[in-house]
């Protein structure tokens, strides 16, 4: 909003040309979505308390045998709310509405924000961790992955060809199997961070460590020199994006200061599906598809120990893992919330810098 008002005054006052800079506009999306996360929060919480909106955690054989979370039951859920509110609010003013790909991460967030709610909700009235069921979900999402892969594959401008990390003379095109792709990457990121969303300010750190990498990458592919210094396909509208992931760290950076542990609040499935499929979505709109695999190689094991966990006791009736996903694996055996949630921020910090760096080689 800010950018389609104020920036065409800059003939009557130059100061308002600095509303042309993608630069400053991400910088106050990253302020403006951190404020009203931290001021909105209270309130939620406060709602959602009133409203006995409170976590049900699992009552496998597991929790009830190690007594590891009874302490999260009751802590109000559904915090996703306030971080979808802080970035929509904070990308309505600092962006460039008139950029398709804004739009196409906007409903993104708000189709799977709504879709975590609707899961949130049916746990809330069914008094139990269950909501809806893996296939409604994996459905719905799926749908958005399709109307996008569409959108994109109709798109002139928007290349099939898959960028390979490391190797600048290879690429493969995918043509008409990319909009298959594309749901995979959405279905994959969404539920990814779904599953490492288990203990205090985990997933959320980590989503705070992908989103950094991709405002770093999404600036230099919508940067003509950049890309070019770089070797990496030049895409000018993917620069815009550059205040979306913005205003994503501004917004979780808001809710890690309720969500540290001990947690205030919980995001739920709202804000975990939602905050995931954004990443894909970004990931896609800017190229830079498997380099998700690497900067958020965290979410990638949770969700291989989940799958491992799962298809050996079904194959030969043991675990691989004490529990799954792999956070609560190092829960069971002893190590305190805390040093796992730091450790695997470590783990996420070596990926971020190393995703960077596979910019220069190639």
């Amino acid at each position: 909003m800010f950018y389609h008002f104020l920036y065409p005054l800059k003939d009557i006052f130059f100061g308002f040309n600095i509303f042309k800079y993608i630069t400053f506009r991400a910088a106050m999306a990253a302020f403006t979505s951190f404020l009203l996360c931290v001021i909105l929060g209270p309130f939620f919480i406060k709602k959602l308390t009133l409203l006995k909106v409170g976590e049900n955690i699992r009552k496998d054989e597991c929790i009830k045998l190690y007594n590891m979370q009874p302490h999260k039951q009751g802590t109000p859920t559904m915090g996703g709310l306030f971080i979808i509110a802080s970035i929509v609010i904070s990308v309505s003013l600092w962006a460039d509405f008139t950029n398709g790909y804004i739009l196409i991460c906007l409903v993104s967030a708000l189709w799977l924000g709504l879709l975590g709610f609707k899961d949130d909700y049916r746990k809330l009235v069914n008094k139990s961790s269950k909501g809806l069921s893996a296939k409604s979900k994996l459905f719905w999402q799926s749908l958005l992955g399709l109307a996008i892969g569409v959108i994109l594959f109709n798109d002139e401008k928007f290349s099939t060809i898959l960028d390979i990390p490391f190797l600048k003379e290879i690429a493969l095109d995918l043509g008409i199997f990319y909009v298959v792709f594309t749901v995979i990457v959405i279905m994959a990121s969404s539920n990814a961070v779904n599953i490492t969303d288990g203990l205090d300010g985990l997933a959320i750190g980590l989503v705070i460590m992908v989103v950094v990498s991709y405002s770093i990458l999404s600036y230099v592919t919508g940067h003509a020199v950049f890309s070019k210094y770089l070797l990496i396909p030049y895409m000018p509208e993917a620069a815009e994006l550059t205040v979306f992931c913005s205003a994503i760290f501004g917004a979780s950076l808001g809710f890690l200061w309720f969500n540290a542990h001990p947690a205030d609040v919980f995001m739920g499935d709202t804000g975990s599906l939602s905050l995931g499929g954004m990443i894909g979505t970004i990931a896609i709109l800017t190229k830079k598809e498997l380099l998700l695999l690497l900067v958020g190689m965290v979410f990638v094991i949770e969700v291989l120990s989940v799958m491992i966990q799962v298809f050996c006791f079904k194959l030969t009736g043991k675990r691989v893992f004490k529990m799954s996903p792999l956070h609560h694996h190092f829960q069971v055996a002893g190590w305190k919330e805390s040093k796992i949630i730091i450790r695997f921020w470590i783990i996420g910090i070596i990926l971020l810098i190393f995703t960077l760096m596979t910019l220069k080689l190639r």
